[in-house]
């Protein structure tokens, strides 16, 4: 049966929406396809998801008139004719701009975190608790920076992300005025957590953004450069930590963080376009209130600024925009990746959150010196994001070609922006590289324990510069690993950039709180050496997920999508 003669064989009316994501393109006016097929339909109002983001839908009737062969012929001819909408009308370097500034803003999560390890010492000398109680301090940062974004991210991608932005930079400062002026350890452990949610949503944010003004083609490289950016603060923060902790207290640390963010609040406030396609569309909707930037009142409004259609309304907000994101791990692609994604980040938090403490014990470091260890780990995580992004930008594009080339489409044709085909292998385009990166990290894991539990070797000039490589191999590979997991989720996730980050955050910091907590307790009563070749070996036994997900991720998204139209 002809597609013409399904929809004609149909007694009710259908209402739905018809996407790119699901493999669907207009190629004439009332002619879209699928694959090889044509379906000809009568559209009424047109909805388009990628702009509005919610559940409404629009009439789509069967057509009373079915063209000849020739008129699909001609309306086909006249598809190569049509252009595609500009996904965004920001030229390159503007969002660039965008991903830098947002990035400043998510400099705070990681370095809100990083510049507070080399002062667990003083901490716990200065209210007289444990080094294992101090830990409290990261693992309950790791809890709340898993659970807010949650909150957060599913309010930005709702209300919007600017004013998301604005009230969590509040709340993060109002915590650095707490922490600064910490009488008792109990205070200090209560703000740590207000710190967090103030900060952890900004990396969520972050993400929707570049969602929203990026398509896919291009999304791998501005996310892996804006978590460059933002493992910056990963590389200065516990070298400034040092600094601050042994000349001026581990106060000032707070002092610091609060003058600093107080001037990334003010230049997004000033600076700081909303991006949110529902509310801004592919930037050329009109911005008013507290979605438009103070500078774009007093200067010239660009031409193709437009207001918004009479037929939008805003989303509500109801219990279920918070459970969203948790939906998602309902999904088996997306569960996968997490859980893979979550067990290295684990590990790297464990080899992070024990530097202060090996290292002192091992060559007898002070703050400042202790800090400056940290740096390798730091350079880790830029280098690492950075050419992963350069690499799954090739990929992609060597995934299209091929793409192209079986479908027997023209040589100059380009996927859709707004969305990927349902039948396009976007899980082998962003896992290519996956096998040689979770190898070094395995191997780089097993022997940093080694590296630091023989005294002989240890006490050898130099032989510092032996874990501190390897823990630069351990951040690059670790975050090259989750520049891979947040694009390909964003890719299995359109129009939910925050809340698939949020969900993202959530299953990563749990674990990583996890990790934390037990990692002083596994050195104990394991040793370096075995702790370190133990997880080493767990990722191992993680590895059938990712494999899994290469032979299964493309048939489930497939699946998950085409449910949709049914």
């Amino acid at each position: 049966m002809s597609s013409l003669d399904l929809w004609a064989s149909q007694k009710r009316r259908i209402s739905r929406r018809f996407t790119t994501l699901e493999g669907w393109r207009e190629v004439g006016n009332g002619v879209y396809s699928t694959s090889n097929r044509l379906h000809v339909f009568t559209n009424g109002v047109q909805f388009d998801s990628e702009f509005y983001q919610d559940d409404r839908t629009s009439w789509t009737r069967r057509s009373k008139h079915v063209p000849s062969s020739e008129d699909q012929s001609s309306q086909v001819r006249t598809a190569v004719a049509v252009e595609e909408e500009v996904y965004h009308v920001f030229h390159k370097k503007q969002k660039w701009g965008v991903v830098a500034m947002i990035g400043a803003a998510g400099l705070f999560s990681g370095l809100s975190s990083n510049i507070f390890f080399p002062s667990l010492d003083a901490i716990s000398k200065e209210f007289n608790v444990s080094l294992s109680t101090v830990s409290l301090t990261i693992t309950s940062y790791l809890v709340i920076q898993g659970i807010s974004p949650l909150f957060w991210g599913s309010l930005s991608d709702t209300v919007g992300r600017r004013p998301i932005y604005i009230y969590s930079f509040l709340v993060y400062i109002i915590a650095n005025i707490g922490l600064s002026f910490s009488p008792n350890f109990a205070v200090l452990l209560i703000f740590r957590g207000i710190q967090a949610a103030g900060s952890a949503s900004t990396v969520s944010i972050g993400n929707g953004v570049i969602q929203d003004i990026t398509p896919a083609a291009e999304r791998g490289g501005f996310i892996s450069f804006y978590q460059a950016i933002r493992n910056f603060s990963i590389a200065i923060g516990p070298v400034l930590g040092g600094i601050f902790a042994n000349f001026l207290g581990f106060r000032s640390i707070f002092v610091f963080l609060l003058i600093l963010s107080s001037l990334v609040l003010f230049a997004i406030i000033l600076l700081l376009p909303e991006t949110l396609r529902s509310i801004a569309g592919n930037g050329s909707l009109r911005l008013t209130g507290i979605h438009q930037p103070l500078l774009y009142r007093f200067r010239k409004e660009p031409p193709y600024m437009t207001d918004r259609d009479e037929s939008y309304s805003p989303t509500k907000i109801s219990l279920r925009t918070f459970a969203e994101p948790l939906l998602l791990l309902k999904e088996k692609d997306i569960l996968l990746s997490l859980i893979f994604g979550g067990t290295v980040y684990s590990i790297w938090s464990m080899v992070t959150s024990s530097t202060t403490g090996l290292f002192k014990d091992a060559f007898g470091l002070n703050e400042v010196l202790i800090g400056l260890t940290f740096l390798p780990n730091g350079l880790g995580t830029i280098v690492g994001s950075t050419i992963v992004g350069d690499l799954m930008n090739r990929a992609y594009v060597q995934a299209e070609a091929k793409y192209i080339e079986k479908k027997n489409l023209p040589a100059d044709y380009k996927l859709p922006k707004k969305s990927i085909p349902v039948d396009f292998p976007i899980e082998h385009a962003r896992m290519r590289h996956m096998k040689w990166i979770t190898t070094i990290f395995v191997v780089s894991t097993c022997f940093y324990g080694f590296s630091l539990s023989f005294p002989r070797l240890v006490e050898k000039p130099g032989w510092i510069s032996v874990p501190l490589v390897f823990q630069f191999l351990i951040a690059a590979t670790s975050n090259a690993i989750f520049a891979i997991n947040q694009t390909m989720v964003s890719d299995l996730c359109p129009g939910k950039g925050a809340s698939s980050t949020a969900v993202n955050n959530l299953v990563r910091c749990s674990m990583g709180a996890l990790g934390v907590a037990f990692i002083e307790k596994m050195i104990a009563i394991m040793g370096v050496a075995s702790t370190f070749m133990g997880l080493g070996l767990l990722v191992i036994g993680m590895t059938p997920l990712v494999v899994l997900q290469w032979y299964q991720g493309p048939k489930w998204r497939r699946e998950r999508l085409l449910s949709r139209i049914i």
